[in-house]
């Protein structure tokens, strides 16, 4: 008994061994995060990339936008039902470690040859049911790399929607921002041309007293016109950039409540930007590449052990009889039980070619992983930089302003007590100052892009 005993355990032992060295176990690839960030050596670990969205934005109307898009955006939703998709596939993957169970039950009628029938019988009735099972014993860690695989499909599909619900969270905040600095300058331009028409009604009055002539008129009608013809240019991005905003909360076009550029603070104190190892837990797009190459990296697996024998066990039970009256009697009763192996010999080079193709696609999704990382390296790099720049550009455009405005008014007074200015000076002078304003308040519309991308950047906006 012993020996028989010996005889058995010392096979399974080997295949259990072999078994081990067929499939490898994942561990996450060693990524060079260094220097990522271009000139930063932060070594903090805070990052405004792990503040919820609804304490990173603090106007309540940009809130309000922003829940409603992700309770209601199209790509959201259809992220959602990817999600479900292979939640049903990891949950088939599990169970394909159970027999596969089928019933079956039929009557066949059937006309016999004379030899068959032995020229007695010429017909006959058969009654049949019972219940066929089968299973793969999984040796080789083939449907545990399945099943693998499919979890690693899952947790794609998950860090697939949170990149949609980031790039929706900054969009509709790019947007907003955006209609804000675009009120602004609809505000800057209609005083403006307020303005330009009493500048107009005082060149009238100039011209009767001979101070200006006829063409300094002209010229303060036009620059009255010029000021007004930017007015519908202006209101109608306002109107795109409502629409676009409404596209993403999927409502049709309308009216978009909002407050003022004016009322926004940006906190500069809390603008911590972390280690750049960060990105492999915070950016989600950085996460979905890293999922793509483990299953990649079990699909590889799966390739292995088509090159092994596979071993399967079926069994059958049941009924069957020529007398329905027997149908389900002793006599009619059967049972049987298989088991066998099957090794793979000639198939055309297909488990080869199987293996070589699940390696390709391994090491180009490691590639994309990589490249994920350094794109998101590039993108902080980018905006850090242009949130710097565009905090330098308004210290500058402020001193421009200062200096514009008194230009304006000098030569303003020159024209009325000076006979060596004439009205192209002032002309000059004031659509300088226009273009100086509608610019400073685009240095602080790119002033919050550059936040709001260096958030997204971050790893900001899905929690």
């Amino acid at each position: 008994m012993k020996d028989i005993y010996k005889w058995w355990v010392l096979p399974i032992m080997t295949v259990f061994l072999v078994s081990c060295k067929i499939t490898q176990k994942y561990q996450r690839p060693d990524m060079q995060v260094n220097g990522l960030y271009r000139d930063r050596l932060d070594t903090d670990t805070s990052s405004i990339g792990v503040m919820p969205w609804d304490t990173f934005f603090t106007d309540s109307l940009l809130r309000q936008l922003i829940i409603k898009g992700i309770d209601q955006n199209l790509d959201l939703k259809k992220g959602i039902e990817r999600i479900r998709a292979s939640r049903a596939a990891f949950i088939q993957s599990k169970a394909a470690f159970l027999p596969d169970v089928a019933g079956s039950a039929g009557v066949s009628r059937s006309r016999l040859s004379y030899p068959k029938g032995f020229g007695i019988i010429t017909s006959t009735t058969q009654y049949d049911v019972g219940i066929n099972a089968s299973w793969e014993a999984d040796i080789w860690n083939k449907l545990g790399s399945a099943k693998r695989t499919a979890f690693a499909q899952l947790l794609k599909e998950e860090a697939a929607r949170k990149v949609v619900q980031t790039q929706i969270v900054a969009d509709i905040a790019g947007n907003y921002y955006l209609l804000l600095a675009l009120d602004q300058q609809l505000d800057v331009l209609e005083k403006t041309v307020l303005n330009r028409k009493e500048d107009a009604r005082a060149m009238k009055v100039l011209r009767e007293s001979n101070v200006v002539n006829g063409a300094a008129v002209v010229q303060s009608e036009a620059n009255q016109y010029a000021a007004e013809v930017e007015v519908p240019k202006l209101k109608r991005q306002i109107r795109a950039a409502e629409n676009a905003i409404n596209v993403l909360l999927a409502d049709p076009p309308g009216i978009v409540r909002r407050s003022s550029l004016a009322e926004q603070q940006i906190n500069t104190a809390s603008l911590q930007i972390g280690v750049p190892a960060m990105l492999l837990k915070n950016r989600p797009d950085v996460q979905q590449a890293e999922y793509a190459f483990r299953a990649a990296f079990e699909n590889t697996n799966i390739a292995r052990t088509y090159f092994y024998p596979s071993f399967n066990i079926t069994g059958a039970i049941g009924f069957s009889s020529y007398s329905f009256k027997e149908w389900f009697s002793a006599a009619g009763f059967f049972a049987n039980i298989a088991a066998g192996l099957a090794q793979p010999i000639l198939n055309k080079g297909q488990n080869k070619a199987r293996l070589e193709i699940a390696r390709s696609r391994q090491q180009e999704s490691l590639l994309n992983y990589q490249q994920s990382l350094i794109i998101a390296g590039q993108e902080v790099s980018d905006a850090l930089y242009d949130y710097h720049t565009a905090a330098d550009q308004q210290i500058i455009r402020y001193k421009q302003l200062k200096a514009l405005e008194k230009s304006v008014d000098f030569t303003k007074k020159l024209l009325r007590y000076s006979t060596t200015t004439n009205y192209t000076d002032v002309l000059t002078s004031e659509q300088n100052l226009l273009s100086a304003q509608l610019d400073n308040i685009n240095d602080r519309l790119s002033e919050w892009r550059a936040l709001i991308n260096l958030y997204r950047a971050l790893g900001g906006g899905w929690q």
